[in-house]
């Protein structure tokens, strides 16, 4: 019977073969006089795969496909991505050739990558040496999320962020879900409200927190808590474990997490044009549509991250935040307004040009707007980050606008620009003596003083020299 074997790397239904001993039995029959009907019996092959193979057309260990091969139209895009970046994860070019049109399977696609040799080495990466063995670390369910701090280069420069991002990433060994958060800092109030943030999209708090040697968590050289960090783990009932120094990958897991967070999400999918609050949407869905989609196996069973992350016992996240003060200086603009999270806040005329701060309080719902001495200028409702909104006091509206009308010295509209105005008297007047024409009415001029003083002076070959 013919059997007809599916070649995962080439798409299609592929022609059967002969290995490398069924070919020589091939030749050895067919030397020994047999017919290739009765090889092809032998074997249990075709007898034009047979046939094919005695004489030399096809070659054992090479298929031979009745259609062309569908990853060869994607090849030079794969080369040209691993020639731009060539750190680009495999599963994240998949996506993109995907989104071209291949139909393939993600471990053809693979295969086709390695057959051809796409991915160039990087001798940087290959110079430095990674550990070649690892422990085993138990993770129970709900017992340890891990996390840490990713700096991100080269944001949007109208971000206004600098030169690097921030993100949080916490990640939950058992189960090995995890989730981001954006920030433009790494200091503590900033810490707080990204922990946050981020235990609410992984749906609770496990019993333990693990960190690296953070300066806004404990003091580098000893690996002791700060007391300000140390009353922020009570508020959230969790213990907090520091990694020992040099020892990142004791938290292997939020560190390969961060390895998908820069390399899947940052690297690819955040276009220069792309808000903060849309890269962070952009990542949300990343996280619950691709991340929690990870097959594991279980018992000898298949899961995906996403089912196992919901099965974790975590405890319920304290419902507003530890209540850390944000404090980020900022520039007053001309039209009164001082910028802050993806929104604009309004201050009294008068300041524009002034640094001033910018404080928020977590878990609450105002913001004040402060001089350098500690002034408050303006107490608003804070709106969520990156929405575009603009906020102005109707007080402030009302200050402003008699501020400029003050200064541009209009009590009411402006001059209107197309009404007639002729030349007046006085302008005529003056016109007429620059011309030296007599003055209206007759009269002439009697002043010879100012009409000597004013005479162009005569030359050689002037006419009144010439009556001289």
């Amino acid at each position: 019977m013919l059997r007809v074997v599916n070649d995962p790397l080439l798409g299609g239904a592929a022609k059967p073969m002969l290995t490398q001993g069924e070919s020589v039995e091939a030749h050895s029959l067919h030397q020994r006089g047999w017919t290739v009907s009765a090889i092809a019996r032998h074997l249990g092959k075709d007898r034009k795969t047979v046939r094919a193979y005695l004489s030399g057309e096809r070659v054992p260990g090479q298929r031979k496909t009745d259609r062309a091969d569908p990853f060869g139209m994607y090849a030079h895009y794969c080369e040209i991505r691993f020639a731009d970046d060539p750190h680009l994860f495999a599963i994240a070019l998949f996506g993109e050739v995907r989104a071209l049109g291949y139909d393939g399977s993600y471990p053809s696609f693979t295969r086709g990558l390695r057959m051809r040799g796409l991915r160039p080495r990087c001798e940087r990466c290959a110079l430095a040496g990674t550990p070649d063995e690892f422990a085993v670390i138990d993770h129970p369910a709900g017992e340890e999320t891990q996390w840490d701090w990713v700096e991100l280069p080269d944001p949007p420069a109208w971000w206004g962020w600098g030169k690097t991002a921030h993100l949080l990433v916490g990640a939950l060994p058992s189960s090995g879900r995890w989730r981001g958060v954006l920030a433009e800092s790494e200091q503590q109030p900033y810490l707080v409200a990204s922990l946050h943030g981020v235990c609410e999209r992984l749906g609770g708090v496990t019993r333990r927190w693990r960190f690296d040697r953070m300066s806004t968590v404990c003091y580098p050289e000893t690996g002791d808590l700060l007391p300000s960090f140390a009353e922020v783990a009570k508020h959230y009932a969790v213990a907090v474990d520091v990694c020992p120094s040099r020892r990142g990958w004791r938290k292997g897991s939020v560190e390969k997490s961060n390895h998908s967070a820069a390399q899947r999400w940052w690297r690819a999918l955040v276009p220069d044009d792309a808000s903060p609050g849309q890269a962070q949407a952009a990542l949300d869905r990343w996280c619950i549509n691709e991340g929690d989609a990870r097959m594991r196996v279980r018992d000898r069973a298949k899961v995906t991250v996403g089912e196992l992350a919901a099965a974790e016992p975590l405890a319920s996240l304290p419902m507003l935040p530890f209540p850390a003060v944000i404090e980020d200086e900022r520039k007053v603009s001309a039209q009164a307004l001082v910028a802050w999270h993806g929104n604009s806040y309004s201050v009294p005329p008068g300041h524009a040009g002034q640094q001033v701060a910018v404080r928020h309080q977590l878990g609450t719902a105002a913001l004040d707007v402060v001089t350098t001495a500690g002034t408050v200028l303006a107490r608003h409702r804070r709106e969520p980050d990156h929405a575009g909104a603009v906020v102005r006091s109707e007080e402030h509206v009302a200050a402003l606008e008699e501020k400029v009308l003050k200064a541009r010295g209009q009590a009411a509209r402006p001059c209107n620009r197309k009404e007639r105005r002729p030349p007046s008297a006085a302008a005529l007047a003056e016109a007429a003596a620059i011309r030296g024409e007599q003055q209206a009415g007759g009269a002439t001029v009697t002043d010879f003083a100012a009409w000597a003083a004013g005479a162009r002076p005569l030359g050689p070959g002037s006419a009144a020299a010439a009556l001289d």
